[in-house]
Parts: C-alpha cells; sequence; structure tokens
C-alpha cells in the first residue's frame, strides 16, 4: 500500500488549472471532481463534476471505472483543507487497491489548493472558467 496520506497529496494551484482548462485540456487526460455538499451552490468549475461527499460510498467504484485512463484527477471542496484532500486520498488508495499499484501511478492525483473559494476569488466572473456563479453567495465567505 502507499505511503500517501492526507499531508502528501500532491496539490495544484488555480492558476495552474486555470491554464490546463484554458489550454483545452481533454476529458481524457483531466477530470476535477467536485465533492462539495449543499455549499456547491454558486457556482462550480467549468467541466468538473459534483460528487457530493456524502454520496461517495457509492460513487467511488463508479469512479475509479470511469476514470481509470484519465491523465489527471483533481479534487476539491470548499477549501480543500478536509472533504477534498480525504476523498482524493480514499480515491488513490481504492484505486490502487482495485487496479494494482503500477497501474495507479500511472495518475496524477492532485487536490485543488484553497478549494472553490480560492478559485472563485480569482475566476469566478470569467465564465470560461467557472459555470453558474452567483457572486453575492460568495461575498461574506
Amino acid at each position: 500500500m502507499s505511503s500517501l496520506n492526507i499531508a502528501t497529496l500532491p496539490r495544484i494551484s488555480r492558476d495552474a488549472l486555470a491554464a490546463l482548462l484554458q489550454a483545452g485540456t481533454t476529458p481524457a487526460k483531466l477530470a476535477i471532481i467536485d465533492v462539495r455538499d449543499s455549499d456547491h451552490v454558486g457556482g462550480h468549475i467549468r467541466s468538473s463534476t459534483w460528487v457530493p461527499s456524502s454520496s461517495l460510498d457509492v460513487r467511488m467504484p463508479e469512479l475509479i471505472r470511469t476514470l481509470k485512463d484519465t491523465e489527471t484527477v483533481i479534487f476539491h471542496c470548499a477549501l480543500s483543507q478536509q472533504r477534498g484532500p480525504s476523498a482524493a486520498l480514499r480515491y488513490a488508495r481504492e484505486r490502487e487497491q482495485a487496479l494494482g499499484v503500477e497501474e495507479s501511478q500511472k495518475q496524477n492525483i492532485r487536490v485543488l489548493d484553497g478549494g472553490f473559494v480560492q478559485w472563485q476569488e480569482k475566476y469566478g466572473k470569467d465564465e470560461t472558467l467557472t459555470e453558474s456563479y452567483v457572486e453575492d453567495i460568495w461575498q461574506d465567505y
């Protein structure tokens, strides 16, 4: 089993993720998994898949299967301090168990640094990067 833990999970900055999206990175190369629950309202990163943390138990086998050949998978929640990293770690461990160490190492699993809160501060109003953004919801965040 890998020595990966919450502290050692690789991170990606909002600017690096924005650059990947702006470069037109294809779904075969990049998947963004948003594990926010009711705090998903008010916007989301374009092309992200919403998998509420409350449904991870049911959806994890599907994620492992459908993302099997995706080059990079990025997880996030509101702040990427708890739900996002926990989901990424769980995904990495279950992927390794299902597909084996060698196959699992072919995929880059990352956590969006600062989560959607930091993302929306810079890219919330950018309709090429963020969908369904409601600025009022985030003003006091």
